[in-house]
């Protein structure tokens, strides 16, 4: 017999749980949730869980910490159901801290991976994890979707003439070239050098004029407040270059990000529906679902 399947979804990914449920025809279970003066979530299933297995669908963009609880209550409370419980988490929050690069700093991607083991996910799904290390963190049932496919083909339909693909350092160098093997296109990395003290960004390259007349689409996992990706595009104006985009999978853009990375030049950011917003016009649920399947 097959096994039957509900999608559980919390607020913060509800359409991107929608159609999840649509593509796998499981039924979506909403949750309505009260917030009390002093912050605390009180959530309520608004159906009751059935079937075999359970897919809690939340992502973890601010407020990262209070969606965090709500996503480990309804993995906590889909357990008392039923064994088999997945935690898509389009965007994972702390996905950076991932291990200590000043003395004293939590791993908190380590906490992360108790917790949702703790909770009773048998396995979690994220879109473009920041790092390997972080989905090891998560455990040995962790896995990764890539959106890379999915935005390299939003792209292709724009027809620009003469792109360059741009990764704004060497940390997302594996993820331009696979943009730009999609895209039929050439690629090149920056050389970005961050403070660990300060936060401050420099960017150059080796390859001189290599930008100069070329249309530039820089490709990135998320964008928060936009530091990284304004010095790239303030670079690469130097640089003599043309029209300039930007692709990325989780389009956060906190502190007025969108307005400084358009003043630097920046034609459009393009991002998925892991963060939902009028930047995440690039749908993963079937990207997610194709995942779910092979699991």
């Amino acid at each position: 017999m097959a096994k039957t399947t509900c999608v559980v979804s919390c607020g913060s990914s509800e359409v991107l749980a929608a159609r999840i449920s649509e593509r796998l025809k499981a039924d979506l279970i909403r949750t309505e949730i009260r917030v009390f003066a002093d912050g605390e979530s009180k959530i309520r299933l608004r159906q009751k869980i059935t079937g075999d297995r359970a897919i809690i669908v939340q992502s973890l963009y601010p407020p990262v910490d209070t969606n965090l609880f709500r996503a480990l209550s309804l993995i906590s409370k889909s357990r008392e159901c039923m064994t088999d419980v997945t935690a898509v988490i389009p965007y994972m929050g702390y996905a950076r801290q991932d291990m200590e690069f000043l003395p004293g700093e939590i791993v908190t991607m380590a906490v992360l991976g108790k917790l949702f083991k703790g909770a009773g996910a048998s396995n979690v799904v994220v879109v473009d994890m920041h790092s390997t290390r972080g989905l090891e963190l998560l455990g040995a049932n962790a896995i990764n979707v890539t959106a890379v496919p999915a935005l390299a083909r939003y792209f292709a339909d724009m027809h620009i003439d003469n792109p360059l693909v741009v990764s704004p350092d060497s940390g997302g160098a594996a993820r331009a070239e696979l943009f730009a093997s999609n895209l039929g296109a050439d690629t090149i990395m920056l050389d970005k050098k961050r403070d660990r003290n300060t936060g401050q960004v420099q960017i150059t390259t080796t390859e001189s004029d290599v930008a100069r007349g070329r249309n530039i689409i820089l490709v990135d996992d998320m964008i928060s407040t936009g530091g990284s990706i304004v010095k790239a595009a303030q670079f690469l104006k130097s640089q003599d270059c043309g029209e300039m985009f930007v692709a990325c999978t989780h389009a956060l853009l906190v502190d007025g990000a969108q307005g400084k990375i358009k003043a630097a030049g920046v034609s459009e950011v393009v991002g998925t529906n892991t963060v939902p917003g009028q930047n995440g016009v690039v749908d993963v649920s079937e990207d997610i679902v194709r995942k779910l399947a092979a699991a």
